[in-house]
C-alpha cells in the first residue's frame, strides 16, 4: 500500500514539474501583448493615416514589443532602443528578411532590388558590393566631390536670383532638383533637374507618388489573395509612375548603347553597362534599371524631404538658426564659400542635423522586416513569417530616452551625448542598422549637410507673409518617407557685407 502511495506521489510531482516546465516555457515564448481586434480584419482600423503616431501611442500601454494583428499578417512592432538593438543587432540575421508589399510586386521588383531581395541571396550581396565599390566607397565619395559642389553652388545662384526679386523659395522643390541633379551627374552626367518653375517636374511628383503608395494602408498587403483586383487602385498608380523613371532610365540606356565612340570620363551608368558586357555577367539591361530605381529614389526625396524638416525647424527657432550662422561665420569667413571640408569643422550644423534625423526621419518605420523563424526579442516569441516595424520615428521621440523629447535642441548632442546615426546608438537609427542599414548613408549626410549649410551660410532666412515662426504648420504626411504636408515656402535675404562668390 505505502509502495503504491509513493508511486503515486512521485507520478503526480513529476506531472506538476512537466506541467511548470511547460508553462514557464509557454510563458517565454509568447506572444508580445497587443491590442484586441476584430475578426478577420484584426487591427487594420487602428492604424490610421499616421501608422508612425498611431503606433506609438499603442506602444504607450502595450510596450516596447507589441503585436499586432493585420488582416491575414502578424505584424510586431519595435519601440525602444533596447528591443531595436535586439531586432537589428543580436537578431539581425533571423530579423532581416523583407515583407514583400503589394506595389512592389506590381512592378516586379522584389526579384531584383537590392531594397527588397533576401539578404541572403547572392544578387544581395552582389548589389551591395557594387554599391561599395562603385557609388558608396570614400574613394568614389571624394571622385564625385566637385558634382556636389557645382549644383550646390548653382542652388546658391539660384537663390540669389530669387533674393533680388524679393520672392520666396519652395525649399522642398529646390532642394529636390539639387538632389536630382547631383544623383543624374554621378549616374548619367547631366542634370535631369531645374529650378525654373515653368518646367515641368514629372520626375519629382513620381518619386514622391511612388514613396506615398508604397507607405499607403493597402489591403493587399493585409491579405495578399486579393492582390491582383486591386481594390484601391495602388498597383496601377504604382505602375505608372515607375514607367515614368524605367523610361528615363532606358533613355540613357540606348543612347549610350548607340555612342560609337568612347567616353573621355566614365559614370555610374558606364561602369554598370561595362558589368553587363562581360563574359558570364550575371547581370542584364533590366537589373540596371532596377537598381538605378532603387538609388534614385533614396537619393532624391529623402535629402529633399530632410532639408526641407531641418529649415522649418530652424524658421521656427531663430535663436538656432543664428548659432549655426555664426559657426559657419567663424568657420568659412563671412564672405567664404562651404566646402565640403569644412563640414568637419561644424560641430553645431552636424548637430542640427542629427536632430532633424531624430524628429523626423525619413522611413519613420524603417523597412519591413521578415522572421526568417521563430526568435525571442526581450523574452517574447516573434514567430516565423511575421513583420517586424521598427519605429524609429516614436524612439527618436521617446521621453524616457530624449530630454524635452519634443523640443528641437541640437545641443543635446554637444554636450556629454557621444551619439551618431551610423546604425550603432539604437537611440538614434534613421538610416536602420545592420544588414539593411541604408549603403548611401555617407552620401546622404555629405548632401544633406553641404545643401543645408550653403543656405544658412550664404543667406539670412524668413518665412513669408508675415507668418509668425510659432505659427508655422509642421503637418507630415505619411509615406516610405515623412514628407511636410504644406510645403516650406521661405523667403531669402541677403546677408549684410556678403557678396557672392562660387567655386567648382
Amino acid at each position: 500500500m505505502e509502495v503504491a502511495i509513493f508511486l503515486i506521489f512521485c507520478f503526480l510531482l513529476s506531472f506538476l514539474l512537466l506541467a511548470a516546465a511547460v508553462t514557464s516555457q509557454r510563458r517565454s515564448t509568447a506572444l508580445p501583448p497587443g491590442p484586441p481586434g476584430w475578426p478577420i480584419i484584426g487591427n487594420i482600423l487602428q492604424i490610421g493615416k499616421a501608422p508612425h503616431r498611431s503606433l506609438a501611442d499603442l506602444s504607450k500601454i502595450y510596450g516596447p514589443v507589441m503585436n499586432l494583428r493585420l488582416g491575414s499578417l502578424t505584424t510586431v512592432i519595435i519601440s525602444s532602443p533596447e528591443a531595436a538593438r535586439e531586432v537589428l543587432k543580436t537578431h539581425d540575421q533571423v530579423l532581416s528578411g523583407r515583407i514583400i508589399l503589394d506595389p512592389v510586386r506590381s512592378i516586379d521588383h522584389q526579384n531584383v532590388s537590392m531594397a527588397w531581395l533576401s539578404s541572403t541571396s547572392p544578387r544581395w550581396r552582389l548589389w551591395r558590393k557594387i554599391s561599395a565599390t562603385h557609388m558608396f566607397s570614400p574613394q568614389c565619395l571624394e571622385a564625385t566631390k566637385s558634382v556636389r559642389m557645382k549644383k550646390v553652388n548653382e542652388l546658391v545662384t539660384f537663390i540669389s536670383e530669387i533674393c533680388e526679386r524679393g520672392e520666396s523659395v519652395d525649399i522642398a522643390r529646390a532642394s529636390f532638383v539639387t538632389s536630382l541633379n547631383i544623383i543624374s551627374n554621378t549616374f548619367f552626367s547631366t542634370d535631369l533637374g531645374s529650378y525654373d518653375p515653368r518646367t515641368s517636374m514629372e520626375l519629382q511628383e513620381s518619386v514622391v507618388r511612388i514613396m506615398e503608395t508604397i507607405g499607403k494602408p493597402n489591403l493587399a498587403n493585409y491579405f495578399p489573395l486579393i492582390g491582383f483586383l486591386d481594390v484601391q487602385g495602388i498597383r496601377k498608380e504604382m505602375k505608372v509612375c515607375s514607367d515614368v523613371l524605367f523610361q528615363v532610365f532606358q533613355g540613357f540606356i540606348d543612347a549610350r548603347n548607340n555612342e560609337k565612340s568612347s567616353r573621355s570620363e566614365t559614370d555610374l551608368l558606364d561602369s554598370l553597362m561595362d558589368l553587363v558586357k562581360e563574359n558570364g555577367s550575371e547581370l542584364n539591361v533590366n537589373d540596371i534599371k532596377h537598381f538605378l530605381y532603387d538609388l534614385f529614389i533614396a537619393g532624391t526625396d529623402t535629402n529633399s524631404t530632410t532639408v526641407e524638416w531641418a529649415m522649418a525647424e530652424l524658421l521656427r527657432n531663430p535663436k538656432t538658426m543664428a548659432k549655426a550662422q555664426a559657426e559657419m561665420d567663424d568657420v568659412v569667413g563671412p564672405n567664404g564659400v562651404v566646402q565640403e571640408s569644412h563640414i568637419s569643422d561644424l560641430p553645431y550644423l552636424q548637430a542640427l542635423v542629427k536632430e532633424t534625423l531624430r524628429l523626423h526621419p525619413p522611413g519613420p518605420l524603417l523597412g519591413p522586416h521578415k522572421a526568417e523563424s521563430n526568435v525571442e526579442v526581450l523574452g517574447f516569441l516573434v514567430p516565423k513569417n511575421a513583420q517586424v516595424l521598427v519605429n524609429a520615428w516614436y524612439i527618436g521621440r521617446d521621453s524616457s530616452v530624449w530630454e524635452n523629447s519634443e523640443q528641437f535642441e541640437p545641443e543635446r548632442f554637444l554636450v556629454g551625448r557621444e551619439i551618431d546615426v551610423k546604425g550603432r546608438d539604437f537611440e538614434l537609427i534613421p538610416f536602420g542598422a545592420g544588414r539593411r542599414i541604408c549603403p548611401g548613408m555617407s552620401l546622404a549626410m555629405k548632401t544633406v549637410s553641404l545643401v543645408l549649410a550653403s543656405l544658412l551660410h550664404s543667406f539670412e532666412w524668413k518665412l513669408q507673409n508675415g507668418v509668425l515662426p510659432e505659427d508655422l504648420n509642421m503637418d507630415e504626411s505619411f509615406g516610405v518617407s515623412l514628407h511636410k504636408t504644406n510645403p516650406l515656402y521661405a523667403v531669402p535675404v541677403k546677408k549684410l557685407n556678403k557678396t557672392t562668390t562660387l567655386v567648382s
